[in-house]
């Protein structure tokens, strides 16, 4: 479920389809993940798990699975 969430939060906030796959994301990779597309990501993220990112967090998110490892440290747990 925790997983699920997160992919959606992906996918609206860079903007891509539905079906997309994201679980292979990384920021310079793709050109719809720009800075603003990341602030909005964050934000999505801090709403969908009722979060409070630090900067460092914000800064070092650079995928998919970084933004997983960061949000355990918040107490998201991935393992469903």
């Amino acid at each position: 479920m925790e997983l699920q969430r997160l992919r959606e939060s992906f996918r609206t906030s860079l903007d891509l389809p539905p079906d997309s796959p994201v679980d292979d994301l990384h920021y310079q990779d793709n050109e719809k993940w720009d800075s603003l597309a990341h602030m909005s990501l964050v934000a999505s993220i801090e709403d969908e798990f009722s979060v409070m990112i630090d900067t460092d967090d914000v800064i070092n998110m650079s995928s998919f699975g970084e933004a997983m490892r960061i949000l355990g440290k918040y107490g998201v747990d991935f393992n469903e």
